[in-house]
């Protein structure tokens, strides 16, 4: 910087000073961008009073001292650069009329024909996946320029969209009442048609396992309740009881099951697999609500009002026949579990623990509970037997009901679990993130998220950095390079410099996109069990 000399009286100071002296310029120029030109010799007569009664002090040495400047100092223009920028856009409706529209949202949104997009301009497009053919998309502007030929007006638009909307939901009323007739004609004169998927579903795997249980615990109930008819004992009821909360409960598990095999709507993306947790949770409650509940009811009655029991030999008899037909369920519930277990890497603990088939669960668990209130109430009914005490048998029923409580509870816990949406396990999420950083276009991922959707499914999640030097590289493979160099030399405006960003900040935009597939397509063919990946660009 520049520096000025003064004096007061007999002190001297140098002080700063970041322009210069007035005497050497008398007039300063400002050239902006725009090429206006700023006047700025006005501003140094606007000092402050201070320091125009410092200048009129030292009138002698300060004249000499601006004397010799002057010759020291020969005059130079003023040289300044010019910095060129492009105008700020304002993106607002003339921008935003080259963008594209496909033709079944043309049709839809704008109330056209097949036949009046044939006489618009066709555009084709990168398809958004690798395994589909590029697409034809229009221009908005068209659309809405053909929109108003056909209509008149935009007003005229509107009607017809309201008058639309309204067929669309008079064809739905209509839909679901003709349904409902088919429905009720086909339970009339019988289903011709040839057996679905669905029902197959109920001859292998947890189905099957679910069929089993129904005929059997259908069968015990039967049989525990004339046995309980007969003698009367308190813990022959509380079986009757179990026997009849599993039978229901299975069928409900077989209702979720039939359910989950729907295929995903609108308003359902994501499917109906669920409905086997929510079923088992419900199995869950009713066990509760209805075994542990009137099993304790009856315990504590028959604790209150003692009544001698007679005799209980076919009572034995049926709990001996409830034991191997239990026994037989279980060991199917067990050998599908350990199966599955195997095919998934798991050990039959963990697999039970994390719920990842419910209703193969709910059986195993059920079945087992059965086992063991069978043990129990034979256990009970023995030794009132022996001592003709009745209360060793109202113990026997609040033992079952205590037991079939453990068991529910435990449903609800994993259920609830499940319908939550729990992650999947460190392991296996460590190796889907390794995959990604893996990757070389790939800098960084944050905020990864794996949810267990049950049955198997899962839904990934993350935010990826990706680098833009890779996928600008990518680009340029496929390019011309030559070509391109060309292309760089012809550019002599903005204009010229603006189009040809434009144009290729777009592809390598499309280049990005295709990365992204990629990376969806790898997740999911390396690990089945990801259904649906998200990945978000920072």
């Amino acid at each position: 910087g520049w520096k000025t000399s003064m004096k007061i009286g007999s002190l001297s100071y140098i002080l700063p000073c970041n322009r210069l002296p007035v005497q050497l310029m008398s007039q300063v120029r400002v050239y902006t961008s725009n090429g206006q030109k700023k006047d700025l010799g006005s501003e140094d007569t606007n000092k402050s009073a201070h320091e125009e009664t410092l200048n009129k002090a030292e009138t002698g040495r300060q004249d000499a001292t601006n004397a010799g400047q002057k010759q020291s100092l020969p005059k130079q223009p003023i040289q300044v650069k010019v910095k060129a920028v492009l105008k700020k856009r304002e993106y607002g409706p003339k921008y935003t009329q080259n963008n594209f529209i496909t033709g079944v949202r043309a049709i839809n949104e704008f109330c056209l024909k097949s036949s009046d997009l044939d006489q618009l301009r066709k555009i084709k497009r990168r398809s958004p996946h690798d395994d589909t053919e590029t697409f034809t998309v229009y221009l908005r502007s068209d659309v809405e320029a053909k929109s108003l030929e056909v209509w008149g007006s935009p007003e005229a638009l509107a009607r017809e969209r309201k008058r639309r909307k309204e067929a669309e939901i008079k064809y739905r009323e209509n839909l679901f009442r003709n349904q409902r007739l088919l429905w009720e004609y086909r339970e009339f004169f019988g289903n011709t048609k040839p057996r679905s998927s669905t029902a197959t579903m109920f001859f292998k795997g947890p189905g099957k396992v679910v069929m089993v249980a129904i005929c059997i615990n259908g069968l015990n109930f039967f049989f525990k309740l004339l046995a309980w008819v007969y003698t009367g004992s308190a813990s022959m009821f509380s079986e009757a009881i179990h026997s009849l909360a599993d039978t229901c409960n299975q069928a409900l598990l077989a209702l979720g099951i039939s359910q989950s095999a729907r295929t995903p709507d609108p308003s359902h993306p994501y499917g109906f697999t669920n409905m086997r947790y929510i079923a088992s949770l419900i199995s869950g409650v009713g066990i509760f609500m209805m075994g542990a509940g009137l099993s304790w009811y009856h315990g504590i009655i028959g604790l209150l009002h003692p009544h001698p029991i007679e005799s209980l030999l076919w009572a034995y008899c049926i709990l001996a026949g409830s034991l191997v037909s239990e026994g037989a369920t279980l060991l199917v519930a067990i050998n599908e579990i350990r199966r599955s277990a195997r095919a998934k890497g798991l050990s039959f603990y963990q697999y039970v623990v994390q719920s990842r088939d419910p209703s193969t669960n709910v059986v195993l668990l059920e079945d087992a509970a059965a086992v063991l209130s069978v043990a129990v109430a034979a256990t009970c009914m023995g030794l009132t037997s022996l001592t003709g005490n009745p209360y060793y048998d109202s113990v026997g029923s609040l033992g079952v009901g205590t037991l079939l409580g453990t068991v529910s509870a435990f449903l609800i816990y994993t259920n609830t679990e499940a319908l939550l949406g729990r992650s999947i396990e460190p392991e296996q999420l460590q190796r889907l993130t390794e995959l990604l950083e893996s990757d070389p276009v790939v800098r960084a991922i944050h905020d990864v998220k794996a949810t267990d959707m049950g049955m198997s499914k899962v839904r990934f999640k993350a935010e990826v950095d990706f680098d833009g030097r890779v996928v600008t590289r990518s680009y340029l493979e496929k390019q011309d390079i030559e070509q391109l160099l060309q292309e760089i030399q012809q550019v002599k405006t903005l204009e010229e410099l603006e189009a040809f960003m434009l144009k290729h900040g777009e592809n390598i935009i499309d280049t990005l996109g295709a990365e992204v597939d990629r990376l969806e397509k790898d997740l999911k063919q390396r690990n089945p069990d990801v259904r649906h990946v998200d990945l978000e660009i920072l």
